[in-house]
C-alpha cells in the first residue's frame, strides 16, 4: 500500500509510524467499506479520488484558531524574547496544521509587536492541502459564528484584547485582516525527500513528527539543524533524547512544552 502511494503518487510514508499508518487507514477502510487494505489499494491505483481521501488521511491532523493556548501562551514568551533581536526573523511552521495554526501565530507575534518584521513560512507536503490553506485563508475563511466560542482559548492563550480585532467579517465567515495574512507565506515541502530551503530564526513542527518512524524523526531533525540559525529556537512535539540528532547542540528552555535554543 505505502510502496504503491509513492510509486503512483510520489508521496513516501514507508518510514512513519507503523501503528499510526494502520490505524488511519483501517478509519478510510471501515468509511469505504472495505474489508482489506488490498482492496484500498486496488482503489487507491485505479479509482479517482481514492488516492486523494488516503493522503488527507494519513496527513496531520488539521487546527483551529488557538486549539492549544498552553502553546500559545509558552509561544507568547518563548518567541517574543528569541525574535526581537533580530532584523527580519524568519519563522518556519513545518508541516503546518493549516490556517488555525498559521494564524494563531500571526496573530500572537503581532500582539507581541513582531509580526510586521517578521515573515512566516507555511509548508505542508500535501499539495491539495495547501491549496485548501489557501483557499481557506482567502476565499472562504472560517465561520464568524465561532468567534465567541474561540475568545475563551484566545485569552487562556495569552491574549489581551479581542480575537475578533484581528480577523475581518464577510458573508458570515471571518478571515484574519490582510495585512496579517501578508505575513504568512504557503509553500510545498516535502519534510522525507526535500533539503533546507532557508535559515530561520524559529522552527515548529508539533505533529508531524509524532508519526515519524525513528529514522526519518532523526533525518528531520538534522534537516531542521541545518536550517536554524545559531541562537534560534525549535518548538517540537516531544522533548529530545540523547539518542536525537544535534541533540547536544541544544539547550532546553523553561517551561512546560519542549522549547529548545540552538547553541552549538
Amino acid at each position: 500500500m505505502l510502496e504503491a502511494l509513492l510509486q503512483r503518487h510520489g508521496y513516501d510514508f514507508r518510514d512513519y509510524e507503523r501503528a499510526p499508518v494502520r490505524r488511519k487507514l483501517l478509519a478510510v477502510m471501515a468509511e469505504r467499506g472495505l474489508k482489506t487494505v488490498s482492496a484500498l489499494q486496488e482503489r487507491v491505483l485505479h479509482e479517482p479520488g481514492a488516492a486523494s481521501v488516503v493522503l488527507r488521511a494519513l496527513a496531520p491532523a488539521r487546527s483551529g484558531v488557538f486549539a492549544d493556548p498552553a502553546w500559545a501562551r509558552e509561544a507568547r514568551d518563548v518567541l517574543g524574547k528569541s525574535l526581537r533581536p533580530a532584523a527580519v526573523p524568519k519563522v518556519w511552521l513545518a508541516e503546518c496544521a493549516g490556517i488555525g495554526e498559521a494564524w494563531t501565530l500571526a496573530i500572537l507575534l503581532h500582539e507581541e509587536g513582531l509580526l510586521a518584521r517578521t515573515e512566516i513560512f507555511a509548508t505542508m507536503a500535501n499539495d491539495e492541502l495547501l491549496l485548501d490553506a489557501r483557499e481557506l485563508g482567502t476565499e472562504r475563511g472560517i465561520d464568524a459564528a465561532a468567534l465567541a466560542a474561540l475568545q475563551e482559548d484566545y485569552l487562556l492563550g495569552g491574549g489581551t484584547g479581542r480575537l475578533a480585532d484581528h480577523l475581518e467579517v464577510r458573508d458570515g465567515r471571518a478571515f484574519l485582516l490582510p495585512r496579517l495574512r501578508a505575513r504568512i507565506t504557503w509553500a510545498g515541502h516535502n519534510l522525507v525527500t526535500d533539503a533546507s530551503f532557508n535559515e530561520f530564526q524559529a522552527i515548529i513542527c508539533r505533529r508531524a513528527l509524532a508519526d515519524f518512524g525513528p529514522l526519518l524523526r532523526q533525518r528531520v531533525l538534522r534537516l531542521f539543524h541545518d536550517s536554524l540559525a545559531r541562537f534560534g529556537v525549535l518548538g517540537i512535539d516531544r522533548e529530545l533524547g540523547p539518542g536525537d540528532a544535534h541533540a547536544g547542540a541544544y539547550q532546553a528552555l523553561p517551561g512546560e512544552l519542549p522549547w529548545y535554543r540552538r547553541v552549538g
